[in-house]
């Protein structure tokens, strides 16, 4: 019995096409993430309360 294999199918049934256009769609949601993230963030600030914090523990 031969595998008779559609295009664009994987040996599963998976859609190719489907997750390829998923994948892109949430690798370009992480970068916005990030990047809206790394704005956001004052790292000399986010230091200093680090800083803080482990002044208050000891």
């Amino acid at each position: 019995m031969a595998n008779q294999q559609q295009p664009n199918k994987s040996q599963a049934g998976t859609n190719v096409q489907q997750v390829r256009q998923q994948n892109a769609q949430a690798a370009q949601g992480q970068q916005q993430f990030g990047a809206e993230f790394a704005s956001e963030t004052d790292a000399q600030q986010v230091k200093k309360q680090n800083q803080q914090a482990e002044a208050k523990k000891s």
